[in-house]
């Protein structure tokens, strides 16, 4: 029985190894890109897998625009990834040939909670922090707080609430329009002792300085998992602020867009950030048309609101703005 056994393993190691070299030595077919072709067709088309070429983008330093498949450049396509055909034969893509190649993973993003959101029209607090033990001007957690919410507002022991602090208004880059307020987490608090009208709680988690002042709303627990989610519909629009209040970001930052659940923004989505390119008039002695955008980031939803979106910054090429267009295409 022993010996069956052994001889059943030895087999299927034989059998893994020869997979392994087939997917090693596969002939690749080959596909010339066609006008119309997009990153998410062709690799729903050939790997049933929509989410293959934005990470690769997003994650690959050496390419810098996403669009660089091009009408009569060549694919090599295998059972398991794509690889592009440069101008002189080689690929973009290669993986060493000590080890077996696999299926892209699917791409994901971890976000903590302390991205921040823009509170948008007339969102209230439900209470605030009006104390702090022996009057604390900062805190973190383990910290007694207390609150100007009670029995008579339905709090109870054990409730727990998110705490905010709401910074300035933030008006759209182009149109001016006020979209919303700027608002960063602070933490979490958890209900000890209720009143009548006011309550004590302790700060569970703090992701900055906690102090008197700060808003109180609904507990949501912020710390997710983001997956790329394929675009439904075509999307432009811009970012209309970032995180720090900084003009510039880069790749690990988070900005705010005028785009939200009410435009069919969904969180997983990944939006281009773009800029126009401006030709020389010196060198122009006829009407030209508009030129093809510089792509320079890229960007993954975490959050949404009605009107308004949290985003993460994945990769950027060049120094990204406040005022920089974003483009989503299906």
């Amino acid at each position: 029985m022993k010996r069956t056994v052994l001889a059943l393993l030895l087999f299927l190691l034989l059998m893994s190894g020869y997979t392994v070299a087939w997917a090693q030595d596969e002939e690749p077919t080959i596909y010339v890109i066609q006008k119309g072709d997009t990153l998410w067709g062709l690799s729903n088309r050939f790997l049933q897998d929509p989410h293959y070429w934005p990470p690769l983008w997003a994650e690959n330093p050496s390419i810098g625009n996403p669009h660089f498949i091009f009408p009569g450049q060549k694919l090599k396509v295998f059972s398991d990834r794509i690889e592009v055909v440069d101008e002189h034969g080689a690929t973009e893509e290669k993986a060493p040939a000590s080890e077996p190649v696999g299926v892209v993973q699917e791409r994901v993003f971890t976000v903590t909670g302390g991205e921040g959101f823009l509170l948008e029209g007339d969102s209230k607090p439900i209470g605030h922090l009006i104390a702090t033990y022996q009057n604390r001007q900062i805190l973190g957690e383990d910290d007694i707080v207390y609150a100007d919410i009670g029995r008579s507002h339905g709090v109870k022991t054990g409730n727990r609430f998110s705490i905010y602090k709401e910074l300035e208004a933030v008006s759209h880059p182009v149109t001016h329009v006020i979209l919303g307020h700027r608002v960063i987490p602070l933490g979490t608090v958890q209900i000890s002792e209720v009143e009548e009208d006011t309550s004590k709680a302790i700060i569970t988690k703090s992701y900055l300085e906690v102090g008197a002042g700060a808003y109180l709303m609904p507990y949501r627990d912020r710390k997710k998992v983001i997956a790329l989610k394929a675009p439904t519909k075509d999307l432009t629009g811009y970012i209309v602020e970032t995180q720090t209040g900084n003009k510039a970001v880069a790749a690990g930052d988070v900005v705010f867009m005028d785009l939200g659940k009410s435009n069919g923004l969904e969180v997983g989505n990944m939006l281009y950030v773009v800029r126009d390119v401006v030709p020389d008039q010196k060198f122009i002695s006829v009407p030209i048309g508009k030129l093809p955008t510089d792509v320079i980031g890229a960007v993954v939803v975490v959050d949404t609101g009605e009107t308004t979106a949290t985003a993460l910054v994945i990769k950027s090429i060049d120094t990204i703005y406040r005022g920089d267009r974003l483009e989503m295409r299906k």
